[in-house]
């Protein structure tokens, strides 16, 4: 399995109301060094309507990128009951741990 299909795999795991990060889901795959970088070009590839990559942020709590927006990451997320205050979620709160 390729390094993307790893990372989606890793996200379809992270249930509705929570969230994750982009440097814990390269850590969890071995990661070095910047490996969220990777980690946030593979979500922005995903190929899959089924990847909840909205469900993924930078460390600092802030939204990060996302390919189809970030209003539409914004909307997502508030959707699910997640709430985002200055553009950044509550860690302590809605991290998932895997």
């Amino acid at each position: 399995m390729n390094f993307s299909n790893r990372v989606y795999k890793l996200c379809k795991k992270i249930p509705k109301g929570k969230i994750t990060t982009y440097k814990i889901i390269g850590k969890i795959l071995g990661g070095k060094w910047r490996i969220y970088r990777v980690v946030g070009r593979a979500l922005n590839k995903n190929p899959y309507s089924d990847v909840p990559c909205h469900r993924v942020i930078l460390s600092s709590g802030r939204l990060g990128g996302f390919n189809k927006g970030l209003k539409n990451k914004t909307r997502l997320l508030r959707k699910e009951g997640i709430e985002i205050k200055n553009n950044k979620i509550n860690l302590k709160k809605y991290l998932y741990k895997f």
